[in-house]
């Protein structure tokens, strides 16, 4: 295909695959100018992640070299000086030039035409994949509940792997790798082993909070009963202050006997055990004797 040449939108932390409308807020100056370059020509502009977020100003070593022409649906500029731009990836396209200006940078693009694929292997495999994205969404909270109702519509394989993969929560460089990856089948194969190596981590994390959860029921439920304990004691025995000093006296004379260390310990061991009898109960004097 004919290269074409477009304003150059670098990004941070994200990657735009076709077909993925995304919010982005834009306040590096020469990101601004080629957003207002696109608004003033047919709206499109060249998507490339950058390889380091923290680099204020990517050259072409700091830059992905495959990203996607979009379209800009709109654009505002907010009081900040910053600006908030709705975009819609289209197609791929790879940096063929980087053309460094004092105001902008411009793309020399070489676009990737779409491959398509067929047959019982890759149907089966959109089902597949499908029905494990609904198991992802199902774990993965930051995805609303209705993540992947409109996937089973989607009858090309390409653009079913570029909308799983936009939704994936997986690093850069793997969407990256996804977004470079033009054989459909081997791209729904890589989203389905990105969703499995997730769906691991996010069920051991089901199972810590549930665990977590448990503890903490646990533990509130012991208090409760702990706190009612105390209530029925000081109804039945006269309060806790009388059996406190009680407790007390019987550290202290603990404390102030010469016993030997095994005398000591049982001596400990029942003094712990008389704290959380009912100071009615029949073992109770035993235990003080």
């Amino acid at each position: 295909m004919e290269k074409i040449t477009l304003p150059l939108l670098p990004l941070r932390d994200i990657v735009v695959f076709p077909g993925m409308v995304v919010p982005l807020f834009v306040g590096r100056e020469k990101s601004v100018a080629a957003l207002e370059a696109a608004m003033a020509g047919d709206k499109d502009i060249f998507l490339l992640a950058q390889l380091d977020p923290g680099c204020d100003d990517p050259q072409a070593d700091d830059l992905y070299d495959i990203g996607v022409v979009a379209s800009v649906l709109q654009l505002l500029k907010l009081p900040d000086g910053t600006v908030r731009v709705l975009v819609e990836g289209q197609q791929r396209g790879k940096l063929a030039e980087l053309v460094e200006a004092a105001d902008m940078h411009t793309a020399v693009i070489e676009p990737i035409e779409p491959v398509t694929a067929s047959g019982n292997e890759v149907a089966a495999m959109m089902r597949t994949v499908v029905d494990q994205f609904h198991e992802y969404a199902k774990l993965n909270k930051k995805l609303a509940a209705e993540a992947g109702d409109q996937l089973g519509e989607i009858d090309d394989a390409s653009r079913l792997a570029d909308a799983i993969a936009a939704q994936l929560g997986t690093k850069v460089a793997d969407k990256q790798a996804l977004l470079t990856e033009n054989d459909p089948l081997r791209r729904l194969e890589m989203v389905f082993s990105f969703m499995e190596g997730e769906l691991g981590v996010l069920q051991v994390e089901r199972r810590i909070r549930g665990r977590v959860k448990r503890q903490m029921e646990k533990t509130q439920r012991e208090y409760y009963l702990n706190e009612q304990l105390k209530a029925i004691q000081s109804e039945l025995g006269g309060g806790d202050g009388e059996e406190a000093n009680e407790v007390a006296e019987l550290q202290d004379k603990i404390d102030k006997l010469k016993l030997s260390k095994e005398a000591r310990a049982k001596a400990v061991s029942e003094l712990k055990k008389l704290k959380g009898m009912q100071p009615m109960s029949a073992e109770a004097p035993v235990v003080r004797n």
